[in-house]
């Protein structure tokens, strides 16, 4: 069973920073690829970034430039760093894990960002 615990989310005025992370319990992190997805009020989960066990990334297109994510696989963790943030970044983020080993999904619980003047 893998857990994934996020933080580094809050409060943020417009063209601030945060960097949010996702840490993963268990041995297979290092087999496995990451996730980012975020859901804002009435809109449905979108997928933000992801990043596979050996580095590669891929972004929405509203995400490139602005955001990037990156893992430490000693620390189980991975990272989204955005920068520049927009009201429209508002929303709750969560990670997901898929594991390459045995193909399954977990989820985190969500930290909340809302970026507002």
């Amino acid at each position: 069973q893998v857990q994934l615990v996020e933080s580094g989310g809050g409060l943020v005025q417009p063209g601030g920073s945060l960097r949010l992370s996702c840490a993963a319990s268990g041995s297979i992190f290092s087999l496995s690829l990451v996730h980012w997805y975020r859901q804002a009020p009435g809109k449905e989960r979108e997928l933000v970034a992801s990043i596979t066990n050996s580095g590669r990334t891929n972004y929405a297109r509203y995400a490139e430039g602005r955001f990037t994510i990156s893992r430490e696989n000693a620390n189980n963790t991975v990272y989204l760093q955005m920068n520049s943030l927009k009201v429209e970044d508002t929303a709750v983020y969560y990670c997901r894990l898929f594991t390459l080993t045995d193909g399954r999904n977990y989820w985190g619980q969500g930290t909340q960002v809302t970026v507002s003047s």
